[in-house]
């Protein structure tokens, strides 16, 4: 149970071999003035095969954390779906100097921020066991915790915390990772799922939308617009559900009636027995908004009209 995936630099090439993949981090941006040339090819090619991809920064924590949140987000025309990632580690020149107080702080100032920024993406926080049992004191990660610890089997780091991906390998020099899910469409599903919901439409009650007479024994052809769904609305008035009704006037009758599909042909004639006394005569317009007119004929002269429901 689980997938495997990898995080590269610029040490990787362009197109690293995805063989058994499913997902990939990419080194985008590092302090204020470091960008990964190669990382917008190595993001095409993780997403061309059909991996989930994420992009992270690895901070100067000396920097202000808005700044460089700023540097990387702008590098990026970020996509529903991709992973957003701070490296949060600090074992160079640039943050040796830097208080661990003051990396606590800078992780919570980057991490919120960017999720303002991005709401519907899932931002998460990449850190081994030192920095997540020693510089942290909040326990915070935003939306998913990555968290490293090489040299352990691959889904076992032995934390309580919960996680999302292990960095479990660094042998070979290529960062090997593990997400528990259990499978590359349940984690884009999931990535995928911090996009909003889109609105539900709504509807007036049904409304008379057109009225017509139909003389005797001639064809009567109806243009009309598209139906729909509740869901998904057709047609330029933007209907949902509508339908055609047909009553007799003064007697009795036959009416038979088709329906023309835009660009086709005509559906077989369907007959039916109408009668004053009785009820009205009713023809769903199909809701895959193929039907652009509808051919009544009939023995006996009739009024009609198109009764629906549209976007209030």
């Amino acid at each position: 149970m689980g997938i495997y995936g990898q995080d590269w630099a610029s040490y990787q090439p362009s197109e690293p071999d995805v063989s058994g993949l499913g997902f990939a981090f990419v080194k985008i941006t590092e302090g204020l003035s470091y960008i990964n040339s190669k990382w917008p090819a190595q993001r095409d090619h993780a997403k061309a095969h059909g991996l989930v991809w994420g992009g992270y920064h690895y901070p100067h924590m000396a920097n202000a954390p808005r700044a460089e949140a700023d540097y990387f987000l702008d590098q990026v025309a970020w996509r529903p779906g991709d992973l957003v990632v701070l490296d949060w580690e600090g074992y160079d020149d640039a943050n040796q100097g830097v208080p661990r107080a003051h990396q606590a702080a800078y992780k919570e100032t980057w991490l919120r921020y960017v999720k303002r920024r991005l709401p519907y993406n899932p931002v998460g926080m990449y850190a081994n066991l030192d920095y997540w049992r020693n510089v942290d004191t909040t326990g915070y990660c935003c939306d998913f915790l990555w968290i490293a610890t090489a040299g352990r089997a691959a889904g076992r780091p032995g934390i309580q915390a919960d996680w999302l991906f292990h960095q479990y390998s660094d042998s070979g020099g290529v960062d090997r990772d593990y997400c528990h899910l259990g499978s590359t469409r349940e984690l884009r599903t999931w990535a995928l799922s911090f996009r909003p919901e889109p609105p539900t439409a709504r509807y007036t009650e049904d409304d008379m939308l057109a009225f017509f007479t139909v003389p005797p024994n001639t064809d009567f052809d109806l243009p009309v617009e598209p139906a729909g769904t509740t869901s998904t609305p057709q047609g330029a008035a933007r209907n949902g559900p509508a339908w055609v009704a047909l009553a007799p006037q003064g007697a009795d009758g036959q009416v038979t009636t088709a329906l023309h599909q835009e660009g086709g042909n005509w559906s077989s004639p369907s007959r039916s027995g109408v009668t004053v006394s009785g009820s009205k005569h009713l023809i769903a317009l199909p809701s895959d908004g193929s039907v652009d007119k509808v051919r009544i004929r009939s023995t006996v002269p009739l009024v009609g009209y198109v009764v629906g429901r549209q976007v209030a």
